[in-house]
C-alpha cells in the first residue's frame, strides 16, 4: 500500500472529521478504501496517544458526562447470537465528559452500557482534574458506584433526571422522541450548585458527534462495521473537536480556552502529530526487536 503524502493525508482526514462516508472520501479523492481506512486507525490510535499525554493537570470546575448509543454490524435486535456473544455486533455505547465552561472533551469510552464502563470513564476524568469538581449525570445508575469509586467524598455530585410523557400528536412520527414533560435533581455527594445542575451540553455534545462522525448518523449503512474502528473514529473526533474546530461561542477551541495549547490547530497539525506517534511506534519495534 502506497503512503499518502502529508496533502492527501490532512485532506482525507478533513472530510473523516467533517462527517464525509469513507466510501465517499474514495469516490471524491480517487484513494482505496483500504487506504483511507488503515490512515482512520492509525488517526485514531495516536489521537487518543496525544490527548492521554496531553489532558492532564487540567483546573475545570464543572463537568457533565453523559452516554450516546450506537451499533456496530447490526443493531442488537438484529444481530446474530454468536456475532452479539463475541462483541461483534449490536449496541454500543460512547461515553463523554464535557468541561461545561470550556466545553473540552477530557475523557471519553466506547463500550457497554455497564458499571465497569463507568467506572473507566470517572476514573480517567479523576486522574486528569487538579482540583475538587461539580459534577452532573443523568439518572443512570452505574455511576453511582464509578463516581464514588474514583472520587470517594471528594466531589459534587447530582444527578439530573428527566421525566417525559407522550408526545403530542400533532409531532408523532416513526422516530417522535417523548415529551420532557420536567425535571429532578439530586444531590448525591458534597454540595453541588443547583444552578450548575446540568447536562445540557454533554447533550449538545451527542449532537455534535452525529453530525461530524458518519458513522454516527441515523438511517445510513455508513454504520461501523468493527468496534475497534469505531472507537478510532471518535478519539479522532474528539481531537479535531478539541483541537481545531472552533467553538461558536467561545470563538475558540476548547483546548485553547482549558489552556491545553495556545494556539489554533490545522489539519497539518494533525498530520504531525500522527508522524510523531508513528516515529514512537517504530523506535518501540526497533528495541523490542
Amino acid at each position: 500500500m502506497n503512503r499518502l503524502n502529508r496533502t492527501d493525508r490532512a485532506r482525507v482526514l478533513h472530510l473523516l472529521c467533517e462527517g464525509t462516508s469513507i466510501r465517499a472520501i474514495t469516490r471524491l479523492t480517487g484513494i482505496s478504501k483500504t487506504t483511507i481506512t488503515k490512515l482512520l486507525v492509525d488517526g485514531g490510535q495516536a489521537a487518543a496517544w496525544y490527548q492521554d499525554r496531553t489532558f492532564v493537570n487540567l483546573t475545570g470546575r464543572r463537568y457533565q458526562v453523559d452516554e450516546v448509543w450506537g451499533f456496530v454490524g447490526a443493531k442488537a435486535k438484529n444481530a446474530k447470537p454468536e456475532a452479539k456473544a463475541a462483541g461483534e455486533a449490536g449496541d454500543i455505547w460512547l461515553w463523554l465528559v464535557t468541561d461545561a465552561e470550556t466545553k473540552l472533551v477530557p475523557s471519553w469510552f466506547v463500550g457497554g452500557r455497564d458499571s465497569d464502563s463507568a467506572l473507566i470513564v470517572m476514573d480517567d476524568l479523576a486522574a486528569r482534574v487538579t482540583r475538587r469538581i461539580q459534577l452532573t449525570s443523568d439518572g443512570h445508575r452505574p455511576y453511582l458506584e464509578a463516581v464514588e469509586g474514583a472520587f470517594g467524598a471528594d466531589i459534587d455530585y447530582a444527578m439530573l433526571v428527566k421525566m417525559y410523557g407522550e408526545a403530542p400528536e400533532a409531532a408523532k412520527g416513526r422516530y417522535s422522541p417523548a415529551e420532557c414533560i420536567g425535571i429532578r435533581k439530586t444531590t448525591i455527594e458534597g454540595s453541588p450548585d443547583p444552578d450548575h445542575i446540568s447536562t445540557s451540553y454533554a447533550e449538545r455534545n451527542n449532537l455534535n458527534v452525529r453530525m461530524h462522525q458518519r458513522r454516527m448518523t441515523r438511517l445510513t449503512n455508513a454504520f461501523s462495521k468493527k468496534a475497534e474502528n469505531h472507537a478510532h473514529a471518535m478519539a479522532l473526533h474528539f481531537l479535531y473537536y478539541n483541537f481545531v474546530r472552533i467553538h461558536r461561542s467561545l470563538r475558540t477551541t476548547p483546548a485553547m480556552a482549558a489552556g491545553v495549547t495556545k494556539r489554533l490547530w490545522e489539519m497539518s497539525d494533525v498530520v504531525s502529530m500522527i508522524e510523531a506517534w508513528e516515529a514512537v511506534q517504530t523506535r518501540q519495534s526497533r528495541l523490542a526487536a
